[in-house]
Parts: structure tokens; C-alpha cells; sequence
């Protein structure tokens, strides 16, 4: 799709519009803004979202009517971008170059975007560019195209906020402490996010992973003692709700979660301050927003079994991560080869990634995440990895991880304090699990391939289990409060479970912290990395374990650990590795791959020396076949002498 996208490109490089070529500053000569303007419908498909109707011509770039914009080759770039940047930026880049190619006419005025906005956008997405090698747009020059507040500019990007800047008043005056135990709209649960990271700004705020398919931001509340740091020895959890777009209990526990936090915090709660004070949560109410406005639509209580269930674009979310299973089962069959951090195969990106899907695997790789779970609905039981069959044909089949204990640990500390899952009654929603004391091997249930959690274990330090929080879908209103009630507990004391096993850094003699050492236990093939600050968590079940700190290098150092059943805070463990002699330095073997993929986050890099940007292989950083162009340039150089050289950084 992007060959005959990018080849549209380069052929309307030739077409009308604006020549920047004969601009000093690489631009089009900046027309003097006009005192009246005939406004007629906007009628450009890729700018069809943006927050007006009308447009008017000619346009900054000379631009004398739809058919020259649509032709121009800045009108083709802004519907490729999404593909060249991957889903960085979008829609909000889109957007940005609309409000120049077609600038917005209302009461026969043309009005100009915000210089403001450009230039926000602009430090947010040219490393998006950088990556690439291409040039910053000359039409987003932010001084050339852009005005000032002072002379009524407006905001190109107000249709994505969708009134989410507008205050709310809560029901009746309460006062800000209330839970309102209520479905929350998108707009809603963006601004009571936002009121609570406000209310706890010393221990919480609030963050965007990326955005939905639409344009949604993924809002992220945090909480720590020291928001928006990692600190050293300070373990991090997440929770996710709303991956199927129709489950939308998980959605609303983590709304009302957020508001317990920020309240009981305030309020001196011992639990939740020292829960708070050492463990940074990050809470991601809805990773498919866009799905919920299709279920939202139907209603509670009306909602079918599928509808909303899926992406924007059609996609269900939690079968779009990388199958990383099959692969372990692969290399596990082979000694010698790590089976733990396993790179995200090439082919991966061929297909449909959802922007959604990349923004939670982009996050997974950013933060040091130890603990996560993935709250759902449909059934009430608590399943951890794997998901998929360790013998594909297998519908259900008993496929444990490495760390099959310590998951079950992990699944009962949810399920052994949730009164509903802990009921004996076999007609209770749920009741076949009951049997298995409402936990179960993911695969053993039914086995699916793509899913969340068994990408968190194999692609990163974390381990994920998922909640199905009951057997309707969208409980009606009414339902809520006792939702809440039953979950609380088992939530809190989920989190709590970050802090079982061993904890340290890991240093040089020098005390110089050693990023990317692997931490090895005896009998468990499965390594965690440390951080690059050298800290490394390690969830371990109780017993006695041989634990091995090793890099490149490095001589290895082995200690043996104890923990005792009862123990509930992690044990310190720290290592300091020795150089090795003068001699040659050992590599320790990492995994064979059987084909190019991802570089691997235990300790690989980019041919810069600088980690892969996720989903840029290698091969799209190789310069064109002049051997001095970036891999994009390629496809306009068999053209005529007008080619788009703005876009060239040199």
C-alpha cells in the first residue's frame, strides 16, 4: 500500500501548486493575509475531520482550487504520512497541514492555526522525522503559516479534544472526594482523569501513550511518590481495561480506582500511602476507546457479545500483538538458546498493526514494567500465559510458562479475595471454574495466538495475567457500585504482589550500574534484565533458588536465596560483577533467531548505536541507491528534474 502511495508522491512533485524551490527559505512566497475571503464547502477527503466546514482560495501555498491541491505533492505527502511515520503523530500532523492547503473560511474571513500548536506539535514529532531522515514540511514552517493568539488564531487540533478542556460540575455539588458510580464517556473519564491527577498533583498525573485509530488520546493516570520518575528500587505495575471495546467494567474500575488512590491518599489511608510511596502504578482505563463509542451507542444491557468488541479499524487488540508462543516453543526446543526477550519478527509489521497495539508495545518497552493485568469481561476467572497452545491444533491445552508457580501466585492473590469468584455455588456466573479455584492456564481454557500477555513475558521483564470481571459485558449503571465493592480488594492486593521475590542492582566494581545484565534463577529458563539505572526486579514464589547476575564482560556471579512463605516485601539482592581478564572479552550467547526481526532490548541496537525505533527495521535506515539518500528517496528518482528536495534534510 505505501509503494503506489509514496510513487503518487513523487509524480505530483510535477503537477501545479507552489514551487518552494524558489524561495530563499525553502518555502512558498508567504501571501499577505486578505481582508475577505468567498468561503466554499471543504470538500478534501484527507482533510474531511478537521473542525470546519468551509475553506477558501487561493490558498497560502497558490493553491487556486481543489483539484491543484489534490494534486500537489503536499497534499499527497499529508496522506502518506501516517505510513512513512508509522502512526506517529497522527492524526494530529494531518490535521496541522490541512489548516494550511486548505485554511479555514467562516463569515467570509480566512482564519490562521495557532503558532502555538505548530510549535508544540513540531518538538513533539520531529524525531519522528529525524528517524527517517526526512525534513520538517516547509509548509509547517510555524513563523511563515501560523498566527498569533492576538490576532485570532485558532487551534487546528480542538476537534480531537472533543470539549475535553471544558469543566464538569459534579452531581448536585458533591464534593470532589465523590465517586460518581456511573458509565463515563470518553470526554468524562478524560476529565475526571485529569480533576484527579489535579486533586493528587504530588502523587499522580496523567499522560498519552498515542492515540486510537480516531485520534483518541490513550490517557494514562499515574501514581507515585515521585510522578513521572523511575525511581531506583521502585517497582511498576500497570493496569488495562477496555481492550475489547464492549468490555467496559474494567474501564470503569480503574476510573473509580484512580479516585480511591487520590482520596485515600489525602486522607491518611496507611495502606494506599505506603503503597504509593513505594510503587509507581500506572492505570490505562481504556486502550480502545473507539470501540467503546460503538457499544456506548447500544447501551447498557443491549450491548451484543461483539459489537465494539474491535478496533476502529476493524481489529480485536488482543489478537494483534506479535506471536512471540510460537517462536518459544521453537527455541525451547534447542538447548543453549534463550527463550526470554524475544525479538519481534519483520513479517509482524507486514500485516495490520493497530495504532493502539503499537502505543501499548512502544509504553511495555519504555518503562521498566514488573506487574500487569488486563481486566475484560464475559466470564468471571483470572487466566495467565499462555494464551496460545503449545501444540497449535490444540483448542484447549495445559501450555504453562517457565514461571508457571509464580503466576498461579499471582492469579489467586486476585481471585482467593474476590467474594464472587470465591462463591461455592456451581450456577454462579463462572461456576465452571470453580473446580480450579477460579484461576486457569490461559491455553487450557482456549487457545488464541496475538494475545497481550504472552507478548509482555516474552518481549519484556513483565508479567501479565487477565481478569474476566464477569458475564456481562456492559453492565447496566446499577450494577456498578457492587462491581466496584467486589474488585476493590483483589485489585489492591494485585498490586501489592510486585513486591514478592528479590529486588537490587547490579554494578561494577566501581560501582558504575551494569544496564542489561540478566538475572538468571536455576530451573526456571526464563531471564529478567536490569534497568538502565542497574535495578532489577525478580517475582519469584516462595522456596529456596540459585540466582545468577551475568553481562558481557563480566564474570558471573551465583548467590543462593531463601523466601520464607510469608514474606511480602522483596528481598534485597544486589550483585557487582568483575571484569573479565585482559584476554579477549566473552560475549554470553544471546538467542539464535532464525531471520531478521526487532533488534533485541536485552542489549541490541540500531547501526547508530541507538535502540531501533519500534517497528523501523534496519533495512528502512540503508540510504537509497545513490548511496547518499535516505530509503524513501528512491522512489523519485526516476522522475523529471521536479522532485520534492524539500523533504530532503541535505
Amino acid at each position: 500500500m505505501l509503494l503506489p502511495l509514496l510513487a503518487a508522491l513523487a509524480v505530483a512533485a510535477a503537477g501545479p501548486g507552489c514551487e518552494p524551490a524558489g524561495d530563499p527559505a525553502g518555502g512558498c512566497p508567504r501571501l499577505s493575509a486578505s481582508d475577505s475571503a468567498t468561503c466554499v464547502d471543504l470538500r478534501l477527503r484527507t482533510c474531511g475531520d478537521a473542525a470546519y466546514n468551509q475553506t477558501a482560495f487561493p490558498t497560502p501555498l497558490e493553491h487556486r482550487s481543489q483539484e491543484a491541491v489534490e494534486s500537489s505533492s503536499e497534499y499527497i505527502l499529508l496522506s502518506v504520512l501516517h505510513h512513512l511515520l508509522e502512526g506517529q503523530c497522527n492524526p494530529d500532523l494531518r490535521l496541522l497541514g490541512c489548516a494550511v492547503l486548505a485554511p479555514r473560511c467562516e463569515g467570509g474571513r480566512v482564519r490562521r492555526p495557532c503558532r502555538h500548536v505548530c510549535e508544540g506539535l513540531r518538538d513533539a514529532c520531529q524525531p519522528a522525522f529525524d528517524a527517517i531522515d526526512m525534513a520538517w514540511p516547509y509548509f509547517l514552517d510555524c513563523g511563515r503559516y501560523f498566527g498569533g493568539e492576538e490576532e485570532g488564531c485558532y487551534d487546528p487540533l480542538e476537534k480531537l479534544r472533543g470539549g475535553l478542556d471544558v469543566e464538569e460540575a459534579l452531581p448536585s455539588g458533591l464534593p470532589p472526594a465523590f465517586v460518581h458510580f456511573a458509565h463515563h464517556s470518553y470526554a468524562q473519564m478524560v476529565r475526571v482523569l485529569k480533576r484527579t491527577a489535579a486533586r493528587c498533583s504530588h502523587v499522580a498525573r496523567t499522560y498519552s501513550i498515542g492515540r486510537s485509530f480516531d485520534g483518541k488520546e490513550l490517557l494514562v493516570i499515574e501514581f507515585s511518590g515521585r510522578p513521572g520518575q523511575h525511581e531506583l528500587m521502585e517497582p511498576e505495575v500497570k493496569l488495562i481495561g477496555n481492550i475489547h471495546g464492549n468490555e467496559v467494567a474494567g474501564r470503569e474500575m480503574l476510573i473509580y480506582l484512580a479516585q480511591y488512590l487520590c482520596s485515600e491518599y489525602l486522607l491518611g489511608n496507611p495502606r494506599i500511602q505506603r503503597l504509593l510511596n513505594t510503587t509507581r502504578i500506572h492505570l490505562l482505563p481504556s486502550m480502545n476507546p473507539d470501540g467503546y463509542e460503538v457499544a456506548a451507542a447500544e447501551g447498557a444491557g443491549y450491548n451484543g457479545w461483539t459489537s465494539g468488541r474491535q478496533n476502529a479499524q476493524n481489529l480485536d487488540l488482543n489478537r494483534n500483538f506479535p506471536d512471540l508462543t510460537s517462536e518459544f516453543y521453537r527455541l525451547a526446543s534447542s538447548r543453549g538458546t534463550r527463550t526470554d526477550h524475544i525479538a519481534i519478527p519483520q513479517h509482524y509489521w507486514w500485516g495490520k498493526v493497530a495504532p493502539e497495539t503499537k502505543a501499548v508495545m512502544k509504553w511495555t518497552r519504555a518503562v521498566p514494567f514488573v506487574l500487569s493485568a488486563s481486566l475484560h469481561g464475559g466470564d468471571l476467572v483470572v487466566s495467565y500465559p499462555f494464551d496460545f497452545s503449545r501444540h497449535p491444533h490444540e483448542e484447549k491445552m495445559f501450555s504453562p510458562t517457565p514461571d508457571e508457580k509464580m503466576f498461579k501466585l499471582l492469579a489467586r492473590a486476585y481471585a482467593d479475595v474476590h467474594p464472587m469468584m470465591m462463591d461455592k455455588s456451581e450456577n454462579r456466573c463462572g461456576g465452571n471454574f470453580l473446580k480450579r479455584g477460579s484461576i486457569i492456564n490461559g491455553a487450557d481454557w482456549y487457545s488464541f495466538t496475538g494475545g497481550m500477555s504472552d507478548f509482555n513475558y516474552l518481549h519484556s521483564n513483565c508479567f501479565e495475567i487477565t481478569v474476566e470481571l464477569g458475564c456481562v459485558k456492559f453492565p447496566p449503571a446499577e450494577a456498578l457500585y457492587t462491581l466496584w465493592q467486589h474488585n476493590k480488594e483483589p485489585l489492591l492486593n494485585f498490586v501489592e504482589m510486585v513486591h514478592r521475590g528479590i529486588k537490587g542492582v547490579v554494578m561494577d566494581k566501581f560501582g558504575k550500574p551494569v544496564k542489561n545484565a540478566r538475572i538468571s534463577v536455576k530451573g526456571i529458563r526464563h531471564d529478567i534484565t536490569t534497568a538502565p539505572d542497574g535495578d532489577y526486579w525478580r517475582l519469584l514464589p516462595p522456596g529456596t533458588h540459585i540466582v545468577i547476575a551475568q553481562a558481557p564482560g563480566y564474570s558471573k556471579v551465583i548467590k543462593k536465596v531463601t523466601i520464607p512463605a510469608r514474606m511480602k516485601r522483596a528481598g534485597r539482592v544486589d550483585f557487582i560483577l568483575q571484569p573479565l581478564g585482559t584476554g579477549p572479552k566473552k560475549s554470553l550467547q544471546g538467542p539464535r533467531r532464525s531471520g531478521p526481526g526487532l533488534r533485541d532490548p536485552a542489549g541490541g541496537a540500531g547501526p547508530h548505536g541507538e535502540p531501533e525505533e519500534l517497528g523501523r527495521g534496519p533495512q528502512r535506515r540503508q540510504p537509497g541507491p545513490d548511496g547518499s539518500k535516505p530509503w524513501w528517496w528512491s522512489y523519485f528518482t526516476s522522475l523529471s528534474q521536479h522532485k520534492p528536495r524539500w523533504l530532503l534534510k541535505y
